[in-house]
């Protein structure tokens, strides 16, 4: 298990002063990359390489954000190697190591020369130490289930602070986005999110939402329907 500490911070939250949504997974990608780092096999090795790890789903399960202020884990570690994709948790523990959030997350091994996923082999993540048991929680199926009431609820396109260093747009902007199409006063207690096609810069991204039992799901799509991302955010 790899850990990081910190302390909220103010540019971190959001309007009701606890860790904003994108803050917390903010916090989940940054504690894998950081053990990537410390393991010797980071951006720098994964550049040489012509290699980059790419995620293709999320689930997280929040039971509370953390307020200004206050001191947090976040630890992640990985508990499977399943066909081409590295499965790994994520948890944010308060001071008394209660859970405030838990994650289960799916990634894949990309050749960024060839464009396209390769097999993981054991040189690909020896360095990340003996696989863990995996976190106790509810799992969601990866695959998100659109409804067959999704309309268009607005259009973007894609702008320079969205993008990373694998030159597309973040897995957590796709959130971010996702959220600005649903009532504010939706109170997320899951996000669930499936990775299809990486959005660049100059992208316009059509957004179809449409209202669940559980909350709200909204496909990031491209103009001729093909989707880039569809996000879970339920209650």
């Amino acid at each position: 298990m790899y850990e990081l500490q910190s302390r909220v911070r103010y540019s971190e939250l959001d309007a009701d002063a606890r860790l904003s949504i994108i803050g917390i997974m903010n916090y989940l990608q940054d504690c894998s990359t950081l053990q990537s780092e410390d393991c010797g096999v980071g951006l720098d090795w994964l550049e040489k390489e012509k290699r980059a790890w790419l995620l293709s789903s999320w689930q997280i399960q929040i039971r509370e954000r953390p307020k200004l202020g206050e001191n947090i884990t976040v630890a992640t570690w990985p508990y499977e190697i399943k066909g081409i994709y590295a499965m790994r948790n994520f948890v944010i523990l308060n001071e008394q190591r209660e859970y405030l959030v838990q994650a289960n997350s799916c990634w894949f091994l990309y050749d960024t020369e060839a464009g396209r996923p390769v097999r993981i082999m054991e040189s690909d993540v020896e360095k990340y130490g003996a696989e863990e048991p995996r976190l106790e929680m509810d799992y969601a199926p990866r695959r998100i289930l659109l409804p067959d009431n999704m309309t268009e609820v607005g259009r973007l396109t894609i702008f320079r602070h969205q993008i990373d260093t694998n030159h597309h747009v973040n897995n957590a902007q796709y959130v971010d986005i996702a959220r600005e199409v649903i009532p504010a006063d939706i109170k997320i207690r899951q996000i669930r999110a499936e990775y299809k096609k990486a959005a660049v810069l100059g992208d316009e991204v059509v957004l179809r939402a449409a209202e669940t039992a559980d909350g709200y799901v909204v496909s990031l799509c491209s103009e001729d329907g093909s989707i880039f991302a569809n996000i879970e955010l339920a209650d």
